[in-house]
């Protein structure tokens, strides 16, 4: 990115994202990924499966904290092996949403995405 030159009649805007996997609504990223499987005409037993599977996954967000075994009552386990792949969907599902209003609105030049931020260059 240090190479993308910025006009000034250009804007540049950046999305940080932070407590993404605490902040990852479970219920709604659920039904994304459902969609999704739906979408991709992914065969309905295996869909079930994988669906069972995220109900599982979710019902297990334990960690511990000083020797003590606690239950994350809201979005995704941090450091679960599985929370990158679902808090990729509901990521992906944002972007749809969202970057296609600001396509229709403003001429977007480039987009980048990357660890902590999405960056978009419109005029």
């Amino acid at each position: 990115m240090s190479n993308t030159t910025i006009y000034p009649q250009f804007a540049l805007a950046s999305l940080d994202i932070t407590n993404l996997y605490t902040d990852v609504p479970v219920a709604e990223t659920r039904n994304i990924i459902a969609k999704n499987l739906e979408d991709n005409h992914i065969d309905p037993q295996i869909r079930q499966e994988l669906l069972k599977w995220y109900y599982t996954i979710t019902q297990q967000n334990y960690f511990t904290n000083n020797g003590e075994i606690l239950i994350q009552e809201a979005g995704l386990a941090m450091g679960a092996p599985t929370s990158g792949l679902r808090a990729e969907f509901f990521l992906q599902n944002i972007e749809h949403i969202h970057l296609t209003t600001l396509a229709n609105k403003h001429k977007i030049i480039k987009y980048f995405r990357y660890v902590d931020d999405i960056l978009l260059i419109y005029d």
